[in-house]
């Protein structure tokens, strides 16, 4: 009786093998990017610049976590309409916004965001979006918080100053 395994099982089990390292691998090295763009050292956050040509900020609207995506052109802080309903954010009214994509409408919403490395802004007004429903765990963070804050931008690093608060 033979009790070797079939010559094609082999192969596609070495196959399936080296496919779960190379995936484990392209993770790991995804994870520790995550890692290494953001660094608080002492009083200064330093933000690296990702593979996407923006920076992220990571933390928290009200207890849900989230990624923000800086962005200077912002007047104000907005998020996705999705992200302000799976919050239960209470509409303080519509507004018109100017988008990337146009003008469209949204609701004013109030919540309380936490940035990691200690900036917190109380009950921050927020602009919730219906285009912002395609990448609805990534607000985008406006001059309304990053003008109270000194930070400047040099070589792929956004360094924010972190003895002011943004607190309201």
């Amino acid at each position: 009786m033979n009790t070797e395994l079939p010559r094609t099982f082999k192969v596609v089990t070495v196959w399936l093998l080296i496919g779960l390292a190379l995936f484990l691998a392209v993770q790991w090295g995804l994870h520790t990017q995550r890692q290494t763009r953001l660094r608080v050292d002492g009083e200064v956050l330093e933000l690296r610049r990702s593979q996407d040509g923006h920076y992220h900020w990571p933390g928290h609207i009200d207890d849900e976590p989230v990624d923000f995506l800086i962005d200077t052109g912002a007047t104000t802080s907005a998020m996705s309409a999705a992200l302000a309903t799976r919050l239960q954010l209470v509409s303080q009214g519509s507004v018109g916004a100017q988008t990337a994509g146009g003008v469209t409408r949204g609701q004013r919403v109030r919540a309380d965001v936490r940035l990691r490395g200690g900036v917190t802004v109380e009950r921050l007004t927020l602009t919730a979006l219906p285009g912002l429903d395609s990448a609805p765990d990534q607000p985008l963070l406006g001059m309304d918080v990053l003008g109270k804050l000194r930070w400047s931008q040099h070589n792929g690093v956004l360094r924010v100053d972190l003895r002011q608060s943004a607190s309201n």
